[in-house]
């Protein structure tokens, strides 16, 4: 890389599959100064000239499709660096990562810690329990942040990382006892496919070695949290509600049963909850959630900028609400969320419904135009097939409020959710209008 032109801070965008090469690409970029870029190994054409275009790389390591003759592309086993490399070079920000949100524009998200292994990386591993020199199961996609961001720090912590191409539920148990798998970083998605297995299978492994099953990514049904404790302990799950911007908070299983659905406790002005002018929530009353306004200091966009209030605090656009102490509870996203007859639906609230049923093996909701309330609920699901959707509305009307309940209802075939368990909820709202 260094041979092609790469100087300290460029970005060097990594286009691999899981594997053995996308670690050797990212640790070589970060030896070589510069900050691994990581983008989807598989995208349309379009899509991905976008992200070299918000990028504007130096080099391109993988990847498929046209790039501009500015952005160099090489192939993972380019060879090898010369003995002598100055030993100084790090560059100032460690990763920059894709996100799309829910306005299905792209943009990279930089993080500004050096790309050293330092005292905040370091409390990262701390805070996620990460085991040093232990053995870690990674079933996600290495392009999203939380599956790279883990690996690669547990790499630096000289935790043996076994990796998966693709999530497969039985698969990832086979791992977990055959490797003696001691953590273990999972989206709800794969929680619900190993639960959906049946119990005689999830009973065949043994999973003792396994001492951490942290979520995120994705607000956790509460029937499916409390069916993971039941089964593993709650000393065995943990939780982390975070952006990739920075932010974030944390609650064990043991804490969670004091408090069903929270994400953990903020102290002080950490975070703010506010209404549609501005004014802070009352306990218990939904508004959006905003963080302090050092977040910001911590990162910062390509291709979009960060959302302020006056007082610089800033939102990723999540709503929910905090008990009388300070607990955080997520309602949705706030453009995500459906105002039917003026009142409020959480989709992921009627996602969860969903999914309890035993015959939905996936739900996706969206909202779509309705002359007289406004916006109707409307489910997309992939089912295991046994249960029509009169039986699945009957099932899911037991289970909330009837306002909430989706008025129509559309079943495919396909997957709803990508490998890191994210829904492109805006594009699938859009294709249904089209």
């Amino acid at each position: 890389m260094i041979d092609r032109g790469v100087k300290t801070d460029d970005l060097v965008a990594v286009a691999l599959p899981n594997g053995v090469d996308h670690h050797i690409a990212s640790f070589a970029i970060w030896r070589a100064g510069a900050t691994p870029c990581i983008l989807p190994a598989k995208l349309p054409g379009r899509e991905f000239a976008q992200l070299i275009e918000l990028a504007r790389p130096r080099v391109l390591i993988g990847g498929g499709g046209e790039v501009p003759d500015t952005v160099v592309r090489i192939s993972p086993d380019a060879g090898d660096a010369p003995a002598d490399l100055p030993e100084d070079l790090a560059a100032t920000n460690w990763k920059a990562v894709t996100s799309g949100g829910s306005t299905g524009r792209p943009k990279l998200i930089v993080d500004h810690a050096e790309a050293r292994f330092g005292d905040r990386l370091s409390a990262i591993c701390d805070l996620a329990g990460i085991p040093r020199g232990g053995v870690m199961l990674n079933p996600g996609p290495l392009y999203h942040n939380a599956p790279f961001l883990f690996t690669s720090l547990a790499l630096l912590c000289g935790t043996r990382i076994v990796g998966m191409n693709r999530f497969d539920a039985e698969e990832a148990l086979r791992l977990i006892e055959s490797e003696k798998v001691e953590w273990v970083c999972m989206v709800p998605t794969m929680m619900h496919r190993i639960w959906s297995l049946p119990a005689e299978v999830r009973a065949k492994y043994d999973l003792s070695s396994l001492r951490r099953v942290l979520h995120l990514a994705a607000p956790c049904p509460s029937w499916l949290k409390h069916a993971w404790i039941d089964w593993l302990g709650p000393e065995r799950i943990v939780e982390i509600y975070a952006g990739t911007e920075g932010p974030s908070t944390i609650i064990t299983g043991e804490e969670w049963l004091r408090k069903p659905g929270s994400v953990g406790k903020f102290s002080g002005d950490a975070i703010a909850i506010l209404d549609e002018s501005g004014n802070r929530c009352a306990p218990g009353e939904v508004g959006e959630i905003f963080f302090a306004p050092e977040a910001t200091e911590r990162f910062h966009y390509i291709g979009a900028e960060p959302r302020t209030n006056g007082a610089g605090y800033m939102s990723l656009g999540d709503l929910g609400y905090l008990d009388e102490d300070d607990y955080l509870f997520l309602s949705d996203r706030r453009t995500e969320l459906i105002l039917r007859g003026g009142a409020n639906v959480y989709p992921a609230e009627v996602e969860a419904a969903l999914i309890e049923h035993p015959a939905v093996i996936d739900a996706v909701v969206v909202g779509l135009p309705c002359e007289e309330l406004g916006a109707r609920v409307h489910a997309i699901i992939r089912t295991a097939g046994g249960a029509s959707i009169i039986a699945i509305d009957a099932f899911v009307r037991t289970r909330i409020a009837g306002y909430k309940c989706p008025a129509s209802y559309e079943i495919t075939e396909t997957d709803l959710r990508d490998e890191a368990g994210k829904v492109r909820r805006s594009a699938m709202r859009k294709e249904r209008l089209t």
